[in-house]
């Protein structure tokens, strides 16, 4: 049997990640107090105002079947597993070579200060914080950055990553990268953060925000080398321009000195994950934005987690957008998801206001069966909520101007959700331990209620301006469910279900605290889980939905985890699942952010389907004090950023933690790592 791996984090919080992390991330979000504090019980007067008639009936139906047959009904057919209860007693004899796409020798869980691949799998950088991408920008050099330079250089902490088809030239693609935050005291030398300087500061704005940088791969390998200075290279960043879009646009709300219309912002902070569109466009998510504005003081300033006094990396000092004393606006321009066209150098990125505000993880779109698209979204903060956005217009195929202005539209109009999740359960059976229920599995069925239509809201007691901007408040009023950290959401290209990794909450449960339920089962959860959802009659537009844990997280060995009936001992241990993508075979790929069994975070392959449905191998381990981001997983290569390598705690350019990824003397730096076979064939076949 395998014994649990022992903790190696000394975070007061019990999180995996180091406190240095929690410093520059996201502004000590775990060290303050929970922002959602409404009691947000089921509103089901207030639900049954806004749902229709015919729509009640739906949810009740639902409820009926899944409580009947534990949701596989409902789900589709279930493995035979699932049919007996979930534990793996009826899965048959499986194979010694895994599913296809997954037939690779699991990497053991490790401590090297390395990116660890399979045996059989070769890697290579791609491309490092500080490489030139745009035409006179010079190459990196750790003791002479500059502001200028760095505009025009791959940004810093690569997190979501897409890469996208570049026509009409051979063996290039182009890799479009968000760039979430910055390490001062990893970047600069002597570094004080209570004094940081002006040059310092205009740097780390610079490092910000997204890049688009073509990609040329070799054609006998998986090795993919930027091409630099392409004329769709491109850097985006907390001075570049930004168009605000949607309904919300032009409202008093976002109006600012600086920008008295209310539509247009200059940069974008924190993009963690994001999506790509069916057509051709890349979204990335706004996250945690709070902790570069000052001196909030407004109750909606609290329940977004914006600090009263002053920041860690103190930009208000250097420009007053980032003082709320002085523009108490500024901080309502960001939380957005921002879409931006990579084939067309010359366009401003727009934040899609339909698509509300709050701390996006994620945005990964589908169509309906009409051809509308439909965005499903996590708010990731521990007891915050899940969303999607349906839209009200259809994608127009081909590669036509028309059609490319018209889709351009697509995220500006329609209804913005929130998900309320009802366990099929009786609340005894759901102990906080994360002890299966009698039936086998956590499951049940939920309803997803109307936040805002257009310039309608459906929220009593709010305008739709305000459903927009403050969409946390109007997912407390209608009672929606608070869940442990919804972070990244993707819908399998196969099956339509949407599958939403929820990383982890270590005060469920806690004194004050919403305790233990169905959807979110274990009290200190500290580890994570993910959540497989199944629209009803398989239509994304649907107002309502089943459900159940897919994957339980942690050591095999607890008796607290679960992996979908899979045989516990043939699983890699797993432990806070961060960002997720899908294969070409249609497996689930998750990479993990602040891991507490005592490995370095990594990446895994699970089946979703068929015999080997919860068979989860590790696929590979980050340096030490990084994070797995972004993965791109294609039919002969493997993509990941390596975020935030040696964040350890007390590390600085002086004491680096890492001498990943160029060796002892040089700096740390944040970098793309590509991995193929060696043998040239496709991944896990």
């Amino acid at each position: 049997m395998r014994k649990l791996l022992p903790l190696l984090s000394t975070n007061p919080h019990g999180g995996g990640r180091s406190a240095l992390t929690c410093r520059y991330r996201c502004g000590d979000a775990c060290f303050h107090e929970v922002p959602n504090t409404s009691d947000n019980e089921y509103a089901g007067d207030l639900i049954a105002g806004v749902l229709s008639r015919r729509s009640a009936l739906r949810a009740a139906a639902v409820v009926t079947v899944a409580s009947a047959v534990g949701g596989a009904a409902v789900l589709g057919e279930a493995p035979a597993a699932e049919a007996h209860g979930g534990h793996g007693h009826g899965h048959p004899p499986v194979k010694a070579d895994g599913a296809r796409g997954l037939r690779f020798a699991p990497v053991a869980p490790n401590t090297a200060d390395k990116v660890t691949v399979p045996s059989g799998y070769s890697q290579n950088v791609v491309i490092r914080w500080g490489e030139p991408i745009l035409r006179g920008a010079p190459a990196f050099h750790a003791e002479k950055q500059t502001a200028k330079a760095q505009a025009g250089q791959f940004g810093y902490n690569n997190d979501f990553l897409s890469l996208l088809p570049l026509p009409g030239e051979r063996d290039r693609q182009v890799l479009v990268a968000n760039h979430e935050y910055t390490d001062e005291v990893l970047m600069f030398r002597g570094y004080d953060p209570e004094n940081p300087t002006r040059e310092q500061v205009e740097i780390a704005w610079a490092a910000h925000g997204l890049s688009v940088v073509v990609v040329e791969e070799e054609r006998r390998t998986g090795r993919l080398t930027p091409v630099s200075r392409h004329h769709l290279n491109r850097r985006l960043h907390t001075t570049s321009e930004f168009r605000v879009t949607g309904p919300a646009a032009g409202s008093p709300l976002l109006r600012t000195s600086a920008d008295p219309s209310g539509r247009k912002v200059l940069g974008t902070l924190n993009n963690c994950a994001g999506g790509t569109t069916p057509w051709g466009t890349t979204l990335h998510g706004e996250e945690n934005f709070n902790q570069y504005f000052a001196n909030g003081s407004s109750a909606t300033d609290k329940r977004y987690g914006v600090g009263s006094g002053a920041t860690e990396r103190k930009w208000e000092r250097f420009d007053r957008r980032f003082d709320l004393k002085q523009e108490p606006n500024e901080v309502h321009r960001f939380g957005w998801v921002v879409e931006l066209d990579p084939y067309d150098p010359d366009s401003t990125p727009r934040k899609r206001t339909a698509l509300g505000r709050f701390k996006h993880e994620a945005a990964q779109p589908r169509l309906t069966a009409d051809g509308r698209p439909v965005v499903y979204m996590g708010d990731d903060e521990r007891f915050d909520y899940f969303y999607k956005f349906v839209s009200s217009k259809r994608m127009k195929k081909g590669n036509s101007r028309a059609a490319r202005e018209h889709n351009l539209t697509l995220l500006d109009e329609g209804t913005l959700y929130v998900a309320k999740l009802t366990g099929d359960s009786p609340a005894a059976e759901v102990d906080g331990t994360g002890k299966l229920p009698n039936d086998g599995e956590f499951d049940g069925s939920g309803v997803w209620i109307p936040l805002a239509t257009g310039n309608v809201s459906h929220v009593p007691g709010m305008t739709a301006d305000e459903v927009y901007v403050f969409t946390r408040l109007a997912g407390d009023k209608v009672g929606a469910t608070k869940m442990d950290r919804p972070e990244d959401v993707e819908p399998s290209p196969r099956t339509g279900r949407v599958y939403v990794a929820l990383t982890n909450n270590t005060d469920r449960g806690k004194a004050g605290k919403a305790g233990a339920d169905e959807a979110n089962p274990r009290n200190l959860n500290k580890h994570g889980q993910i959540l497989e959802l199944a629209e009803h009659w398989d239509d994304p537009a649907s107002d309502g939905f089943a459900w159940r844990l897919f994957l339980v997280a942690g050591d095999p060995n607890d008796p607290a985890t679960y992996f979908a009936g899979f045989p516990k001992e043939k699983v890699s241990p797993i432990s806070c699942p961060d960002n997720v993508a899908f294969d070409p075979h249609g497996n689930l790929w998750i990479s993990t952010d602040g891991a507490q069994l005592g490995s370095h975070d990594g990446l895994f392959g699970v089946a979703v389907q068929g015999e080997r449905r919860g068979e989860l191998k590790q696929f590979l381990t980050v340096p030490k004090g990084a994070e797995t981001c972004g993965p791109v997983i294609q039919d002969r290569r493997v993509l990941v950023a390596v975020q935030h390598p040696g964040e350890v705690d007390g590390a600085s350019v002086e004491k680096p933690a890492s001498t990943w990824p160029d060796g002892p003397g040089k700096l740390v730096r944040p970098s793309v790592v590509a991995v193929w076979r060696t043998d040239g064939r496709d991944i896990g076949v």
